[in-house]
């Protein structure tokens, strides 16, 4: 029986992307079946809600659903395809608005390909093999820790009616990457192969780490002592701590570069930022207050640190 795929989601056919995925994430988390263990109506929710998730969530599937419904959404389905036959039915007076055309009709009946191929290669041209139906695939999303993104990972993710599954992050993965899994979708109908699953990477924020494509950026305090004198100093990385040179005269903000310290994805690496900022100290004593009041001294006598400042 046909499904309304906006309707299984509580969307409007004119919702954003953005909207979709919210409503998704809102069904999905209340229709879970950790959230739901032994409910029957609810674990078939779920299925519907990540079904229409993986066409709706999909910007190319979208549309050849809203084209040409359901029936886009079947295994081998021919876009141009079955544009050109219904322009051609069309020219013939059995146009979609006769009533006497459905692509429903004849892709249900599984000749779609045989009647296509009739009609513009001749009776006894030959005809490609059909590929085997299989079952729908499943989406989910799971959260990992920056480190395991970096480093590859393993996770267990919880499928209504095979368990936990355990599912292998590749190392370098990022925020959106996705995962297929062959196999563990819905089962196929009549025996056919399952569907797969299809898993959405979803990277937490790190307290100290940012990443940009496959570098990495830290902040690094450094004392005024550090920075005037210039120091050895412990940086973290994904590979354990390194020992960074401080140049002296270090000035707050300025950056340097570890070449190779960052994301190694495949064949290609990164490189670790790492911007310098100076602490000055939180408690008030007068012995800090002197010795600020000299070191603004000292810049002062210098030259004023702000001349050239313009529009």
């Amino acid at each position: 029986m046909a499904t309304d795929l906006y309707a299984d989601l509580g969307v409007p056919r004119a919702a954003s992307q953005d909207e979709i995925k919210k409503a998704y994430r809102k069904l999905a988390a209340q229709f879970h079946p950790d959230r739901n263990p032994h409910d029957k109506s609810a674990e078939e929710r779920f299925k519907a809600v990540n079904r229409a998730h993986q066409v709706l969530g999909d910007a190319d599937k979208r549309a050849l659903y809203d084209e040409f419904g359901e029936v886009a959404l079947r295994e081998g389905f021919d876009a141009e395809a079955a544009r050109a036959y219904g322009r051609a039915r069309s020219r013939g007076g059995r146009g979609a608005s006769s009533g006497g055309f459905s692509f429903e009709d004849i892709l249900g009946n599984g000749n779609f390909g045989d009647l296509f191929g009739e009609m513009f290669r001749g009776g006894g041209a030959s005809r490609a093999p059909r590929r085997a139906s299989k079952g729908q695939n499943v989406t989910t999303e799971v959260s990992v820790d920056l480190l395991s993104a970096i480093k590859g990972t393993q996770i267990l993710v919880h499928m209504p009616d095979q368990g936990e599954i355990q599912v292998r992050i590749p190392p370098g993965a990022g925020d959106g990457d996705k995962v297929r899994v062959p196999g563990h979708g819905e089962s196929g109908p009549g025996g056919t192969p399952a569907g797969d699953l299809l898993i959405t990477v979803r990277v937490k924020k790190h307290p100290h780490f940012e990443r940009d494509g496959l570098d990495l950026r830290l902040d690094l305090p450094l004392t005024p002592g550090e920075a005037f004198e210039g120091a050895k100093v412990s940086v973290p990385t994904p590979d354990g701590e390194v020992t960074l040179k401080v140049p002296k005269g270090t000035q707050s903000g300025q950056l340097t570069r570890l070449r190779g310290k960052g994301v190694q994805r495949k064949d290609k690496t990164g490189d670790l930022y790492v911007r310098f900022l100076i602490r000055l100290p939180q408690t008030p004593t007068k012995a800090v207050a002197k010795a600020i009041s000299e070191l603004d001294q000292a810049l002062i006598g210098e030259a004023p640190i702000r001349d050239g400042l313009r529009l």
